[in-house]
């Protein structure tokens, strides 16, 4: 019994420092797990995108450290300030907005990612702001919500106009394809409208209003944009029915927790960027110094680059949304083109000489136009059946498997069933002989004027492209009619509009086959038959009565937990086209049993 006291004792003096160790050791642990799961929070990795963002390499713009100055702070001395000051200044920008603005060690955290850790990327986003809150404020004033749900894309995207996440949302707001086509995004194999700022903007303010409307709270419409409305609307259920973040906090999903503290955090270190010696750092390009113009036919960013002498990545940094650095426009389906507005009066006044310029990359680029008018497809998502395998997927959609890949970022071959694919929506068409293109290369140093007429002239020994109108038009002469061959248009279909056969249509035009390509001119009738494809009406004959167009639609009954965004979703329309066909001004006063028209 004496021999037990003794050991006791002894045995807790040798192994307390051991317990102490693995205490220090749990601790040390759980500092290193917290920091690395803050260093892999998505906020976080959107921030680190913009380390390599091209946009900011001073060898692009000489003037980079313009706007450096701003004040006299230097990085040498960064500030710390306790949780009452903190608490104090969010609590100013909480007086002074519609946004419940609140301090918590939630918010915390993510200050000192935007503070400390991540600063300089900070600064960046300060000079990216340059850019792009001009235009949120001014959509945000336009939709009559708050201006502060600005800083919303910095968490969404850091202001990377070209992010993608790992779950597959891309661009500044950072839509995932399903959601982005409800409010009118289109994705097809050569433009990504999530990727343009201007339209991705009006899609954010459509969405956020209408989530908005579900909720009556801003913090939750920023939740359910962060993990959809469905995963919200469960996490009030669990709550016992608080509409209130914090109190339905704990049964959101992970990411969605830290959503809202990292928009607080990041609004109050943008505002108060001087006070922690934030300098912004200059991308070069203001807002007010960006333009559009109209591209009325095929264009590389080479030709807008290497003729108006444009940095290319500056092209591309203000035209993300053209995936392979190519325009693919036509008379018919025209884009807009952002320039520096210094740029604009030069691709105006030579935007015919640009169409026919010839880049030094000329072969590949005669290519890409070739491939651009055989496979512009739209793409629509795909959800993989039992059974299926990437093979059988990219057959059946008349796809490589290659094409199935690179569509949807993929590296293995196998798919899984349930999983969504992106995949395109029509076959290719076949390639045509495109009339624009040429092996000469014109360098821009020797474009004279009349190079330039030349080589339009020797386009339009061609059927060509034409910025002319798509109708049918007269030409100066008596020999007929020209038509200009629009899109899905066959012989067939020409013939039959002008009440000729196909025979003499190939005989007019001297073709030996049946095909004929999207802006090719074509003679189709002598003045005789113009009168006859274009009859005058007889005064005694009474005209047919025609019915006024009318929309289709469906009607479809509304269930309880039903929002306009899941039912534009579920019916694949826009929240625009339901609101507008039944006149619904406030949508968070659907009710159940009520029905409302789907249009078709």
């Amino acid at each position: 019994m004496r021999l037990k006291k003794i050991l006791i004792p002894f045995l807790l003096l040798l192994f307390f420092p051991v317990f102490i160790f693995s205490q220090d050791t749990l601790r040390t642990d759980s500092l290193f797990k917290y920091q690395h799961l803050i260093e892999d929070d998505p906020v976080v990795l959107m921030l680190d995108s913009l380390a390599s963002l091209k946009i900011f390499e001073d060898s692009e713009f000489p003037n980079a450290s313009k706007l450096q100055n701003w004040n006299t702070y230097t990085d040498n001395d960064i500030p710390f300030f306790s949780d009452s000051v903190y608490r104090e200044r969010i609590a100013q920008m909480n007086d002074q907005s519609p946004f419940e603005f609140v301090y918590n060690s939630e918010v915390r955290k993510f200050i000192e990612v935007y503070a400390f850790k991540k600063r300089k990327l900070t600064a960046r986003i300060l000079g990216l702001a340059q850019i792009y809150f001009p235009l949120f404020e001014e959509q945000l004033d336009r939709y009559n919500m708050p201006l502060e749900l600005k800083y919303l894309a910095v968490i969404e995207s850091a202001l990377n106009p070209t992010a993608n996440s790992r779950a597959g949302a891309k661009g500044l707001w950072q839509f995932m394809y399903g959601t982005g086509k409800v409010y009118g995004l289109k994705v097809s194999s050569y433009v990504d409208d999530r990727f343009d700022p201007y339209k991705a903007t009006i899609a954010a303010c459509e969405h956020l209003s209408d989530l908005y409307d579900i909720y009556g709270n801003w913090p939750l419409a920023l939740a359910a944009y962060n993990s959809g409305a469905g995963n919200v609307n469960k996490a009030i259920r669990r709550s016992g029915g608080m509409k209130n973040f914090w109190a339905i906090h704990n049964y959101l999903p992970k990411e969605t927790r830290s959503y809202v503290p990292a928009f607080i955090a990041a609004s109050y270190v943008l505002t108060f960027a001087n006070e922690h010696k934030i300098n912004p750092v200059d991308p070069g390009i203001l807002y007010y110094e960006v333009d559009t113009v109209t591209a009325r036919n095929p264009l590389s960013f080479d030709q807008i680059s290497e003729m108006l002498n444009i940095p290319k990545d500056e092209v591309a940094f203000l035209n993300p949304s053209f995936k392979h650095d190519f325009i693919p426009a036509t008379p018919d389906n025209t884009y807009k083109v952002r320039l520096r507005k210094k740029n604009i009066g030069d691709f105006i006044n030579n935007e015919n000489t640009l169409y026919a310029y010839k880049t030094k990359n000329s072969c590949s680029q005669d290519s890409l136009f070739s491939t651009a008018f055989s496979n512009y497809r739209e793409a629509d998502l795909y959800t993989v059946k039992s059974g299926e395998t990437m093979t059988s997927i990219a057959k059946k959609f008349h796809m490589t498997i290659a094409e199935l890949k690179s569509l949807n970022g993929l590296r293995k071959n196998y798919v899984k069933p349930k999983q969504k694919l992106l995949v395109y929506t029509k076959p290719p068409r076949e390639k045509p002989n495109h009339p624009g293109i040429s092996s000469t290369y014109i360098p821009a140093a020797e474009m004279k004027p009349d190079t330039a007429s030349s080589a339009l002239a020797n386009r339009n020994t061609q059927p060509s492209m034409t910025s002319a109108s798509n109708t049918s038009t007269r030409s100066a002469g008596t020999s007929g009619t020209m038509h200009v061959v629009k899109s899905e248009e066959s012989l067939g279909s020409i013939a039959n509009k002008y009440h000729c056969s196909i025979e003499k249509l190939k005989t007019w035009n001297n073709l030996s086959g049946d095909k004929i390509i999207i802006g090719q001119k074509l003679k189709v009738v002598s003045p005789g038959i113009a009168a006859s494809a274009n009859p005058k009406p007889n005064p005694n004959t009474k005209p047919a009565k025609t019915a006024a167009p009318s929309q289709k639609f469906i009607y479809y009954t509304i269930v309880s937990g039903d929002n306009l965004w899941d039912i534009a979703d579920k019916f694949d329309v826009t929240v625009s086209q339901i609101k507008n066909i039944n006149d619904i001004k406030n949508a968070s006063k659907l009710k159940p049993g009520q029905k409302i028209k789907i249009p078709k």
